[in-house]
Protein backbone atom coordinates (compact mmCIF):
# COMPACT_ATOMS: atom_id res chain seq x y z
CA UNK A 1 0.00 0.00 0.00
CA UNK A 2 2.86 2.30 0.64
CA UNK A 3 3.98 1.76 -2.45
CA UNK A 4 0.71 2.53 -4.31
CA UNK A 5 0.69 5.52 -2.28
CA UNK A 6 4.32 6.86 -2.68
CA UNK A 7 3.77 8.90 -5.97
CA UNK A 8 0.67 10.61 -4.20
CA UNK A 9 2.69 11.66 -0.98
CA UNK A 10 5.78 12.67 -3.51
CA UNK A 11 3.95 15.58 -4.98
CA UNK A 12 5.20 19.01 -4.39
CA UNK A 13 3.02 22.29 -3.72
CA UNK A 14 4.36 23.55 -6.76
CA UNK A 15 3.10 20.33 -8.66
CA UNK A 16 -0.26 21.06 -7.21
CA UNK A 17 -0.21 24.23 -8.31
CA UNK A 18 0.24 23.64 -11.65
CA UNK A 19 -2.36 21.07 -11.29
CA UNK A 20 -4.51 23.84 -10.62
CA UNK A 21 -2.83 25.87 -13.46
CA UNK A 22 -3.72 22.90 -15.97
CA UNK A 23 -6.90 22.75 -14.73
CA UNK A 24 -8.01 26.43 -15.27
CA UNK A 25 -6.87 26.48 -19.07
CA UNK A 26 -8.69 23.34 -19.84
CA UNK A 27 -11.99 25.08 -18.02
CA UNK A 28 -11.31 28.25 -20.22
CA UNK A 29 -11.05 25.88 -23.36
CA UNK A 30 -13.97 24.22 -22.60
CA UNK A 31 -16.44 26.23 -20.46
CA UNK A 32 -15.59 29.56 -22.17
CA UNK A 33 -14.54 28.13 -25.57
CA UNK A 34 -11.41 30.23 -25.59
CA UNK A 35 -8.91 29.11 -27.95
CA UNK A 36 -9.83 25.84 -27.16
CA UNK A 37 -7.33 23.96 -29.90
CA UNK A 38 -4.31 25.38 -27.65
CA UNK A 39 -5.15 25.79 -24.45
CA UNK A 40 -6.77 22.57 -23.59
CA UNK A 41 -3.72 21.13 -25.03
CA UNK A 42 -1.45 23.79 -22.93
CA UNK A 43 -3.66 22.65 -19.63
CA UNK A 44 -3.84 19.10 -19.99
CA UNK A 45 0.00 19.04 -20.71
CA UNK A 46 0.61 21.23 -18.05
CA UNK A 47 -0.84 18.28 -15.85
CA UNK A 48 0.81 15.53 -17.21
CA UNK A 49 4.79 16.70 -17.23
CA UNK A 50 3.62 17.51 -13.35
CA UNK A 51 3.18 13.96 -12.42
CA UNK A 52 6.29 12.89 -10.17
CA UNK A 53 8.12 10.41 -11.50
CA UNK A 54 6.33 10.20 -14.74
CA UNK A 55 9.15 10.73 -17.28
CA UNK A 56 6.40 12.33 -19.57
CA UNK A 57 8.57 15.88 -19.52
CA UNK A 58 11.45 14.37 -21.64
CA UNK A 59 9.01 12.52 -23.82
CA UNK A 60 7.54 15.89 -24.64
CA UNK A 61 10.58 17.42 -24.25
CA UNK A 62 11.81 15.37 -27.20
CA UNK A 63 9.29 16.48 -29.51
CA UNK A 64 9.95 20.13 -28.06
CA UNK A 65 13.26 19.40 -30.02
CA UNK A 66 11.55 18.60 -32.95
CA UNK A 67 9.51 21.07 -33.69
CA UNK A 68 11.30 23.95 -32.38
CA UNK A 69 14.88 23.39 -33.41
CA UNK A 70 17.19 25.05 -35.70
CA UNK A 71 14.30 26.11 -37.66
CA UNK A 72 11.24 26.87 -35.47
CA UNK A 73 9.49 24.36 -37.01
CA UNK A 74 5.89 24.23 -35.66
CA UNK A 75 5.27 27.83 -35.87
CA UNK A 76 5.85 28.15 -39.23
CA UNK A 77 3.87 25.55 -39.92
CA UNK A 78 1.07 26.97 -38.74
CA UNK A 79 1.56 30.14 -40.33
CA UNK A 80 1.22 28.51 -43.47
CA UNK A 81 -2.29 27.34 -42.28
CA UNK A 82 -3.17 30.60 -41.33
CA UNK A 83 -2.20 32.32 -44.69
CA UNK A 84 -4.28 29.95 -46.28
CA UNK A 85 -7.49 31.48 -43.86
CA UNK A 86 -7.01 35.22 -44.54
CA UNK A 87 -8.34 37.23 -46.97
CA UNK A 88 -7.15 39.85 -48.03
CA UNK A 89 -9.17 41.71 -50.32
CA UNK A 90 -10.68 44.00 -48.01
CA UNK A 91 -7.52 45.36 -47.37
CA UNK A 92 -6.28 45.51 -51.03
CA UNK A 93 -9.59 47.96 -51.81
CA UNK A 94 -8.67 50.28 -49.00
CA UNK A 95 -4.65 49.95 -48.49
CA UNK A 96 -4.86 53.30 -46.51
CA UNK A 97 -5.78 51.26 -43.82
CA UNK A 98 -2.33 49.19 -43.39
CA UNK A 99 -1.04 52.56 -41.43
CA UNK A 100 -3.43 51.01 -38.86
CA UNK A 101 -1.74 47.88 -38.37
CA UNK A 102 1.80 49.80 -37.93
CA UNK A 103 0.44 51.62 -35.29
CA UNK A 104 -1.29 49.10 -33.45
CA UNK A 105 1.98 47.75 -32.76
CA UNK A 106 3.11 50.45 -30.19
CA UNK A 107 2.65 48.23 -27.34
CA UNK A 108 5.45 45.88 -28.34
CA UNK A 109 7.79 48.66 -28.15
CA UNK A 110 6.68 50.50 -25.38
CA UNK A 111 6.98 47.33 -23.15
CA UNK A 112 10.13 46.43 -24.39
CA UNK A 113 11.60 49.31 -22.63
CA UNK A 114 9.68 48.63 -19.86
CA UNK A 115 11.00 45.01 -19.34
CA UNK A 116 14.37 46.00 -19.66
CA UNK A 117 13.58 48.64 -17.32
CA UNK A 118 12.16 46.04 -14.78
CA UNK A 119 15.53 44.26 -15.24
CA UNK A 120 14.94 41.64 -17.63
CA UNK A 121 17.65 41.21 -20.25
CA UNK A 122 17.56 42.49 -23.96
CA UNK A 123 16.51 38.80 -25.62
CA UNK A 124 13.53 38.26 -22.88
CA UNK A 125 12.68 41.93 -22.49
CA UNK A 126 12.05 41.54 -26.19
CA UNK A 127 10.33 38.25 -26.73
CA UNK A 128 8.22 38.95 -23.74
CA UNK A 129 7.22 42.71 -25.48
CA UNK A 130 5.89 40.58 -28.72
CA UNK A 131 3.67 39.06 -26.44
CA UNK A 132 1.38 42.45 -27.46
CA UNK A 133 0.89 41.69 -31.17
CA UNK A 134 -1.54 39.02 -29.89
CA UNK A 135 -0.29 36.68 -32.00
CA UNK A 136 0.53 33.20 -30.53
CA UNK A 137 2.94 31.68 -32.96
CA UNK A 138 4.95 35.45 -33.62
CA UNK A 139 5.53 35.01 -30.26
CA UNK A 140 6.64 31.75 -29.56
CA UNK A 141 9.00 31.76 -32.75
CA UNK A 142 10.67 34.87 -31.45
CA UNK A 143 11.06 33.48 -27.86
CA UNK A 144 13.02 30.46 -29.32
CA UNK A 145 14.64 32.43 -31.80
CA UNK A 146 16.02 34.64 -28.91
CA UNK A 147 16.75 31.56 -26.73
CA UNK A 148 14.73 32.84 -24.31
CA UNK A 149 14.18 31.44 -20.64
CA UNK A 150 10.31 32.08 -20.21
CA UNK A 151 9.23 30.59 -23.36
CA UNK A 152 6.39 28.72 -21.83
CA UNK A 153 4.98 31.81 -19.56
CA UNK A 154 4.91 33.93 -23.26
CA UNK A 155 3.14 31.28 -24.93
CA UNK A 156 0.80 30.89 -22.46
CA UNK A 157 0.01 34.79 -22.11
CA UNK A 158 -0.27 35.63 -26.04
CA UNK A 159 -2.86 32.82 -26.62
CA UNK A 160 -4.53 33.98 -23.52
CA UNK A 161 -4.89 37.48 -24.65
CA UNK A 162 -5.83 36.63 -27.70
CA UNK A 163 -8.63 34.52 -26.36
CA UNK A 164 -9.72 37.17 -24.44
CA UNK A 165 -9.91 39.97 -26.73
CA UNK A 166 -13.74 40.51 -26.56
CA UNK A 167 -13.09 41.26 -22.49
CA UNK A 168 -10.00 43.20 -22.95
CA UNK A 169 -10.33 45.15 -25.80
CA UNK A 170 -13.88 47.11 -25.47
CA UNK A 171 -13.49 49.06 -21.88
CA UNK A 172 -10.11 50.38 -23.92
CA UNK A 173 -11.60 51.68 -26.62
CA UNK A 174 -14.33 53.12 -25.07
CA UNK A 175 -12.15 54.92 -22.74
CA UNK A 176 -10.32 56.30 -25.53
CA UNK A 177 -12.64 57.46 -27.57
CA UNK A 178 -16.13 59.65 -27.22
CA UNK A 179 -19.31 58.05 -27.78
CA UNK A 180 -20.02 60.80 -30.92
CA UNK A 181 -16.62 59.06 -32.38
CA UNK A 182 -17.85 55.38 -31.78
CA UNK A 183 -21.05 56.38 -34.09
CA UNK A 184 -19.01 57.50 -37.25
CA UNK A 185 -20.24 55.88 -40.16
CA UNK A 186 -18.17 54.63 -42.87
CA UNK A 187 -18.73 53.91 -46.36
CA UNK A 188 -16.89 50.97 -48.04
CA UNK A 189 -16.03 51.29 -50.85
CA UNK A 190 -14.89 47.69 -51.87
CA UNK A 191 -14.40 46.57 -55.44
CA UNK A 192 -13.61 43.28 -57.52
CA UNK A 193 -10.06 42.79 -57.02
CA UNK A 194 -8.81 40.94 -59.64
CA UNK A 195 -7.76 37.44 -59.13
CA UNK A 196 -3.58 38.42 -60.58
CA UNK A 197 -3.70 41.41 -58.30
CA UNK A 198 -4.37 38.82 -55.27
CA UNK A 199 -1.75 36.38 -56.42
CA UNK A 200 0.93 38.92 -57.06
CA UNK A 201 -0.07 40.31 -53.63
CA UNK A 202 1.56 37.36 -51.10
CA UNK A 203 4.65 37.78 -53.68
CA UNK A 204 5.28 41.28 -53.47
CA UNK A 205 4.70 41.24 -49.87
CA UNK A 206 7.22 38.56 -49.30
CA UNK A 207 9.87 40.13 -51.42
CA UNK A 208 9.69 43.77 -49.98
CA UNK A 209 9.41 42.58 -46.56
CA UNK A 210 12.33 40.05 -46.30
CA UNK A 211 14.45 42.63 -48.19
CA UNK A 212 13.41 45.53 -45.34
CA UNK A 213 13.41 43.30 -42.90
CA UNK A 214 15.45 39.75 -43.12
CA UNK A 215 14.66 38.46 -39.88
CA UNK A 216 10.76 38.84 -41.04
CA UNK A 217 11.46 36.96 -43.93
CA UNK A 218 10.74 33.63 -42.83
CA UNK A 219 7.91 34.10 -40.99
CA UNK A 220 6.12 36.47 -43.53
CA UNK A 221 6.89 34.11 -46.13
CA UNK A 222 5.26 31.03 -44.79
CA UNK A 223 2.37 33.33 -44.46
CA UNK A 224 2.12 34.32 -47.79
CA UNK A 225 2.90 31.16 -49.39
CA UNK A 226 -0.72 29.99 -47.17
CA UNK A 227 -1.81 32.92 -48.88
CA UNK A 228 -0.99 31.72 -52.43
CA UNK A 229 -1.99 28.66 -52.16
CA UNK A 230 -5.34 29.95 -51.09
CA UNK A 231 -5.53 32.42 -54.36
CA UNK A 232 -3.44 30.49 -57.03
CA UNK A 233 -6.45 28.72 -57.81
CA UNK A 234 -4.85 25.37 -58.53
CA UNK A 235 -4.26 23.93 -55.11
CA UNK A 236 -7.35 23.99 -53.64
CA UNK A 237 -7.73 21.02 -51.79
CA UNK A 238 -3.88 21.77 -50.75
CA UNK A 239 -5.32 25.37 -49.48
CA UNK A 240 -8.54 23.45 -47.65
CA UNK A 241 -6.15 21.30 -45.79
CA UNK A 242 -3.49 23.78 -44.99
CA UNK A 243 -6.00 25.63 -43.25
CA UNK A 244 -8.12 22.92 -41.66
CA UNK A 245 -5.77 19.41 -40.87
CA UNK A 246 -2.51 21.12 -40.80
CA UNK A 247 -3.56 24.25 -39.00
CA UNK A 248 -5.51 21.98 -36.12
CA UNK A 249 -2.58 19.42 -35.87
CA UNK A 250 0.13 21.89 -35.53
CA UNK A 251 -1.87 23.51 -32.78
CA UNK A 252 -2.48 20.89 -30.78
CA UNK A 253 0.86 19.33 -31.09
CA UNK A 254 2.21 23.13 -29.86
CA UNK A 255 0.37 23.78 -26.93
CA UNK A 256 1.53 19.85 -25.65
CA UNK A 257 5.35 20.86 -26.83
CA UNK A 258 4.27 24.50 -24.95
CA UNK A 259 3.47 22.73 -21.97
CA UNK A 260 6.86 20.71 -21.35
CA UNK A 261 8.31 23.69 -20.42
CA UNK A 262 5.82 24.17 -17.43
CA UNK A 263 7.64 22.16 -14.76
CA UNK A 264 6.58 23.83 -11.73
CA UNK A 265 10.60 24.59 -10.65
CA UNK A 266 10.24 26.08 -14.34
CA UNK A 267 7.08 27.90 -14.23
CA UNK A 268 6.70 29.02 -11.08
CA UNK A 269 8.71 32.14 -10.67
CA UNK A 270 7.57 35.78 -9.83
CA UNK A 271 9.28 36.68 -13.35
CA UNK A 272 5.90 34.49 -14.44
CA UNK A 273 3.22 36.96 -13.07
CA UNK A 274 5.38 40.15 -14.34
CA UNK A 275 5.54 38.67 -17.81
CA UNK A 276 2.12 38.08 -17.58
CA UNK A 277 1.39 41.71 -16.66
CA UNK A 278 3.77 43.01 -19.40
CA UNK A 279 2.06 40.95 -21.62
CA UNK A 280 -0.92 42.86 -20.42
CA UNK A 281 0.73 45.89 -20.77
CA UNK A 282 1.93 45.70 -23.82
CA UNK A 283 -1.58 44.44 -25.20
CA UNK A 284 -3.34 47.56 -23.86
CA UNK A 285 -0.44 50.16 -25.38
CA UNK A 286 -1.26 48.63 -28.80
CA UNK A 287 -4.86 48.97 -28.46
CA UNK A 288 -4.00 52.44 -27.63
CA UNK A 289 -1.94 52.88 -30.69
CA UNK A 290 -4.72 52.30 -33.24
CA UNK A 291 -7.10 54.14 -31.41
CA UNK A 292 -5.10 57.02 -31.03
CA UNK A 293 -3.51 57.44 -34.77
CA UNK A 294 -7.22 57.05 -36.33
CA UNK A 295 -8.27 60.03 -33.99
CA UNK A 296 -5.26 61.85 -35.09
CA UNK A 297 -5.98 61.18 -38.40
CA UNK A 298 -9.42 62.57 -38.17
CA UNK A 299 -7.92 66.28 -37.43
CA UNK A 300 -6.83 66.35 -41.20
CA UNK A 301 -9.57 64.04 -42.96
CA UNK A 302 -12.67 65.53 -44.49
CA UNK A 303 -14.27 62.40 -44.40
CA UNK A 304 -13.84 60.90 -40.55
CA UNK A 305 -13.12 57.92 -39.57
CA UNK A 306 -14.62 55.65 -36.60
CA UNK A 307 -11.37 55.52 -34.33
CA UNK A 308 -12.25 52.27 -33.60
CA UNK A 309 -11.06 50.25 -36.21
CA UNK A 310 -7.51 51.19 -35.03
CA UNK A 311 -8.23 48.72 -32.28
CA UNK A 312 -8.60 45.66 -35.07
CA UNK A 313 -4.99 46.65 -36.00
CA UNK A 314 -3.84 44.13 -33.04
CA UNK A 315 -2.96 40.36 -34.85
CA UNK A 316 -5.84 38.91 -33.31
CA UNK A 317 -7.42 37.86 -36.29
CA UNK A 318 -10.75 37.55 -36.58
CA UNK A 319 -11.84 38.42 -33.36
CA UNK A 320 -10.65 41.82 -32.72
CA UNK A 321 -12.86 42.72 -36.64
CA UNK A 322 -15.83 41.30 -34.91
CA UNK A 323 -15.39 43.25 -31.31
CA UNK A 324 -14.88 46.37 -33.12
CA UNK A 325 -18.18 45.32 -35.44
CA UNK A 326 -20.07 44.50 -32.68
CA UNK A 327 -19.51 47.61 -30.72
CA UNK A 328 -20.11 49.68 -33.86
CA UNK A 329 -22.97 48.32 -33.89
CA UNK A 330 -24.19 48.35 -30.26
CA UNK A 331 -23.67 52.02 -30.67
CA UNK A 332 -25.84 52.32 -34.14
CA UNK A 333 -27.81 49.93 -35.70
CA UNK A 334 -26.78 51.30 -38.94
CA UNK A 335 -23.21 51.31 -38.50
CA UNK A 336 -21.55 48.69 -40.25
CA UNK A 337 -17.49 48.30 -39.76
CA UNK A 338 -16.97 44.80 -40.59
CA UNK A 339 -15.13 45.21 -43.45
CA UNK A 340 -13.08 47.97 -42.47
CA UNK A 341 -12.39 47.02 -38.93
CA UNK A 342 -11.36 43.54 -41.07
CA UNK A 343 -9.73 45.13 -43.70
CA UNK A 344 -7.12 46.57 -40.35
CA UNK A 345 -7.00 43.16 -38.73
CA UNK A 346 -5.64 41.31 -41.61
CA UNK A 347 -2.86 44.33 -42.22
CA UNK A 348 -1.89 44.10 -37.99
CA UNK A 349 -1.44 40.51 -39.03
CA UNK A 350 1.32 41.47 -41.44
CA UNK A 351 2.97 44.26 -39.33
CA UNK A 352 2.79 41.84 -36.56
CA UNK A 353 5.38 39.51 -38.36
CA UNK A 354 7.21 42.66 -39.47
CA UNK A 355 7.50 43.97 -35.67
CA UNK A 356 8.68 40.45 -34.93
CA UNK A 357 11.36 40.83 -37.54
CA UNK A 358 12.82 43.93 -36.47
CA UNK A 359 12.56 42.82 -32.68
CA UNK A 360 14.86 39.80 -33.40
CA UNK A 361 17.25 41.85 -35.56
CA UNK A 362 17.42 44.91 -32.57
CA UNK A 363 18.01 41.80 -29.96
CA UNK A 364 20.17 39.74 -32.15
CA UNK A 365 18.33 37.02 -32.76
Amino acid sequence: MNALLEPLTSVTAGQAVMWAVGCILMYLAIAKKMEPALLLPIGFGAILVNLPHSGAAAVIGRLFDIGFGEYELFPLLLFIGIGAMIDFQPLLTSPRLMFFGAAAQFGIFFTLALASVLGFGLKDAASIAVIGAADGPTAIFVSQSLHSDYTAPIAVAAYSYMALVPIVQPPIIRLCTTQQERKIKMTYRGGHVSRWTRILFPIVVTVVVGLAAPDAAALIGFLMFGNLLRECGVLDSLSETARNVLSNLITIVLGLTIASRMDAAEFLRKETLLILGLGLVAFVMDTVGGVMLARGMNCFLKEKLNPMIGAAGISAFPMSARVVAQMGFAEDRQNYLLMQAAAVNVSGQIASVIAGGLILSLAGG
